[in-house]
């Protein structure tokens, strides 16, 4: 009987999912027959529509819908099109960053920053539960922000980090303090991506975006002047603040760091090879020499992959490297047809002219004259709103193409409105919005409940609070 119940669940589970299957397909048939535009207008729209639902659905994984879309825009328009966003900057961005991530794992970075963190401990903190949540959640939360600047693509990040932050809380006794200290210096590595270009797979594909239809190349550190104080900074203390107020222990509850000075450092070895050093301090090296490159392309212009493709030169060069090129074999590379759907999408709607007629209506909705605090507030508004039926991502891809169009007609400046759709592209509450909260949720340290708790009020936060002082700071320079 418990078997036959668990197939019952699991057919349930498998229906439930495929259901999106047959809804992208009806959307995809309104959107062709009805939608008031060009044909090639209404059949772009239709294969967005199509592989939004799948990709909400989540039947298959989202690589796999991206094949499929890939392959509709290139049977109904042309392969140029279809394979557009392999040519992308943005696409080959993530890419390194994937490899660099492999390799901060291989090169024993990662332990070596937990030891480092608990060798640090002030003595009192070791029998304090109190102080020493403070200090680790502190810790780490700067290790992650550092990490935001060092490591391309949140997803990578999580995984690294995750497994460290398990290993640490296990020196409270208690589970309330060890889910604050997991969720609080993840949630610093994926919101407070925001503020740095490379930090954050949204920011890389409106970029991407904004620089494939208008020419205009959005800066590293122009970038990080404009949102990093407030989208990166502030907004990290703002997590670590919701995260030791949540989950702080309690003064009524037994909890006991382990007798062992040493026991985080001690849990993290757990019979794993001992961490060379000096593979470790060189992975700082080469990550140094991104970060270099990053910072300084005001000078030489170059496109951030370039510093990012240094890095990667850097970790697998024989002799001078910190890994094996065999570790290339671990990386997972299944986003990347992901994409190349959604840059191929956003590509398509801007050349079948749908951004323009978007751009148009939305223009209509907004007061003539608007000021741009209130451009970036309805910019805002329209994010957040289709946030909740399409995942982040694809949400960047669809308007974003809208938003350039709407800016150019509206003679405000990009830079600003690309900065305003990214911050909110990073203002998740619920898993199946992003891709990042779903790996979170796979490392098995936390349940939905209390992942959800947590990006609400942060995400409110941010909302409510940080995004009109980000946007104030807009109107007052531009």
């Amino acid at each position: 009987m418990a078997d036959i119940s668990a197939l019952a669940a699991r057919v349930r589970g498998v229906d439930a999912s495929w259901l999106s299957v047959p809804v992208g397909v009806a959307l995809a048939g309104l959107v062709a027959a009805y939608a008031p535009l060009s044909s090639d207008a209404a059949a772009m729209l239709a294969i967005t529509a199509f592989c939004v639902a799948l990709w909400v659905g989540t039947p298959v994984p989202p690589w796999l819908t991206g094949l499929v879309g890939i392959g509709l825009v290139g049977v109904r328009f042309s392969t140029e099109l279809a394979l557009v966003g392999f040519g992308s900057a943005a696409t080959w961005l993530v890419v390194l960053g994937i490899l660099i991530g492999e390799a901060t794992r291989h090169s024993g970075l990662s332990t070596l920053v937990e030891r480092r963190v608990f060798d640090r401990m002030p003595g009192h903190a070791r029998s304090d539960p109190t102080t020493a949540y403070r200090y680790l959640l502190g810790a780490f939360s700067a290790v992650a922000l550092t990490f935001v600047v060092l490591v391309p693509s949140a997803l990578v990040r999580v995984l690294i980090l995750g497994p460290i932050l398990v290993s640490a809380g296990e020196c409270f006794s208690e589970r309330r303090p060890r889910i604050g200290l997991f969720l609080g210096p993840l949630f610093v590595t994926f919101y407070g991506a925001a503020g740095v270009l490379t930090g954050s797979l949204g920011n890389i594909i409106v970029a991407g975006i904004v620089e494939s239809t208008t020419g205009v190349s959005l800066g590293w550190v122009e970038w990080l002047t404009w949102l990093a104080p407030v989208m990166s900074l502030a907004r990290s203390a703002v997590v670590v603040a919701v995260a030791y107020v949540l989950y702080r222990p309690r003064d009524s509850e037994t909890v006991s760091l382990g007798s062992d000075a040493d026991a985080g450092a001690d849990a993290t070895d757990g019979g794993e090879e001992p961490v060379d050093a000096g593979d470790a301090r060189r992975m700082v090296a080469f990550l140094s020499v991104g970060v270099a490159v990053w910072a300084t392309d005001a000078i030489h212009g170059l496109h951030p992959v370039y510093g990012a493709l240094a890095v990667v030169v850097l970790v697998f060069l024989p002799r001078v490297g910190v890994v094996d090129v065999d570790a290339v074999a671990d990386a997972d590379f299944s986003v990347v047809f992901f994409l190349g759907a959604v840059f191929a999408i956003a590509e398509g709607l801007q050349r079948t002219d749908f951004t323009a007629v978007a751009a148009d209506r939305i223009l209509s909705t907004v007061p003539g004259g608007a000021s741009l605090p209130v451009v970036l507030a309805a910019v805002a508004a329209a994010t957040l709103a289709l946030m909740f039926v399409m995942e982040g991502m694809a949400v960047a891809s669809v308007l974003t193409p809208v938003f350039i169009s709407f800016a150019q007609g509206a003679g405000i400046p990009i830079l600003p409105v690309a900065m305003t759709e990214s911050v909110v592209l990073l203002s998740y509450f619920f898993p199946y919005q992003s891709a990042v909260l779903v790996a979170i949720l796979g490392l098995g340290a936390t349940n939905t409940r209390e992942l959800v708790r947590m990006a609400t009020i942060c995400s409110l936060v941010t909302l409510l609070v940080l995004l009109p002082v980000q946007i104030l700071v807009f109107a007052l320079f531009f």
